[in-house]
């Protein structure tokens, strides 16, 4: 039992230890469901079901009360007078109450206009969201890769130390036999110090690129994390652009598409049905001057033609605004076109820097060790040691920025074409 519970424990041991993987599409996707806007598609999505509703119920029958009292000074009389026969007068005080109610027929058009204008608007502002999550992305690329760099700059770090720390125990035994001096040593020590400093730098920068890529992702990210290194011959970067700036200029032409549905549908004729209901003094019977009931049931037409009148202006109006969209689609194509060859420019200049990095440290490193040999033959000082061993570290890290600044412009040219 003793036994088992030890394994346990070491299998436990094992699971905390493992460390947590994150890969830059992990980030992307992370940061954009944790970002504040995505509240928005929410609050879209309800602000338009609200709007459809209330245009669905233009259908609905339409109820209103009415009510007047009025005197006037004169009344409505027969201008003739028979025997025998009194004829009443209407009183100069007069009544009326009703209720109307209507039942749209026909309304040229308007409520389908309405309703599309809502889904159109909708769809805009959903557009705008995503242009604006768009640009997230491009700070997770930075963060992101950025910590790959102060990572292997951290490795590269621990290599010179420990290169340094060689060289320093090398140069304490020439000490002993008289080939080097203590001068010698103080100059391995100043590099080891300024190694040291550099280190402290690299650790502060990659805890504030940890911090912010954490806000960002919203999720804890410490030292035991693990950034996954994209392998730069696996990303295959597509042509086609497919930035949510251009679902966002035709959703606009679309919606201006809409406001002309509705601009047609304000010079249609409208038919309902009506049905009033009510009591007056008079009612229908004019000659009758007592409270009475009654009721008018019919068709309606309405037709007003002064909507006519700035129909051309509304619609020339709405053809510019297009006509902007179109002009503001067009520039957009042509800068992102610009951005793209930039980077695809700058890919090409990074393979090709890379293509002699290998070389450059192995002669770099052929150098250091001639000229160690050197120095323990007493033909080369200390100093002139630790300038070949700055240099090769100088070309390690040039090999080291050039891998993850191809992988930030292959990532670059991905966002500006939206290749996600």
């Amino acid at each position: 039992m003793k036994r088992v519970f030890t394994i346990l424990l070491l299998m436990c041991g094992s699971v905390l230890g493992m460390q947590a993987q994150l890969t830059i599409d992990e980030c992307q996707a992370k940061a954009r469901e944790n970002f504040p806007l995505i509240k928005r598609y929410d609050l879209i999505k309800k602000s338009q079901e609200y709007t459809l509703s209330n245009a669905g119920k233009g259908y609905l029958p339409q109820f209103a009360l009415m009510g007047k009292a009025s005197y006037q000074s004169d009344v409505t009389s027969l201008p003739i007078s028979l025997p025998g026969i009194e004829v009443p007068s209407l009183p100069k005080d007069q009544y009326n109450a009703y209720i109307d109610v209507s039942q749209t027929i026909w309304d040229g058009g308007a409520i389908r206009a309405q309703k599309k204008i809502a889904n159109s608007n909708a769809k805009v502002e959903q557009q705008q969201v995503d242009v604006d999550l768009y640009a997230i992305q491009n700070r997770v690329n930075q963060l992101f890769f950025g910590i790959l760099l102060l990572n292997a700059q951290l490795n590269q770090n621990q290599i010179l130390q420990d290169e340094l720390q060689r060289n320093f125990e090398t140069i304490s035994s020439y000490i002993e036999y008289g080939i080097a001096n203590r001068a010698d040593l103080d100059a391995v020590k100043v590099e080891q110090l300024k190694t040291k400093q550099n280190l402290i730098q690299i650790q502060s920068n990659k805890k504030a690129y940890m911090d912010m890529l954490s806000y960002m992702i919203g999720e804890p990210i410490n030292d035991n994390t693990s950034f996954v290194k994209p392998v730069a011959d696996n990303l295959i970067v597509s042509n086609e652009v497919n930035r949510p700036e251009l679902q966002l200029f035709e959703s606009q032409n679309n919606l201006f598409e809409s406001q002309k549905s509705m601009i047609k549908s304000s010079y249609m004729p409208r038919i309902n049905l009506f049905l009033q209901g009510g009591i007056g003094r008079p009612a229908l019977n004019m000659l009758n001057p007592d409270f009475d009931t009654y009721y008018i049931g019919g068709v309606r037409l309405a037709w007003n033609f002064s909507a006519l009148y700035t129909q051309k202006n509304d619609i020339r109006k709405i053809e510019l605004n297009q006509n902007n969209i179109a002009t503001l689609k067009e520039i957009f194509l042509y800068n992102t076109t610009l951005e793209i060859t930039r980077e695809n420019q700058e890919i090409k200049r990074l393979k090709n820097l890379m293509e002699d990095d290998d070389e450059i440290i192995s002669l770099r490193e052929n150098i250091r060790k001639s000229a160690q040999a050197k120095v323990s033959n007493g033909t080369m000082t200390v100093t002139e040691l630790m300038r070949e061993i700055s240099s090769e570290d100088l070309a390690r890290q040039a090999k080291i920025t050039h891998e993850i600044e191809l992988l930030m412009a292959i990532y670059n040219l991905k966002n500006t074409i939206n290749d996600y």
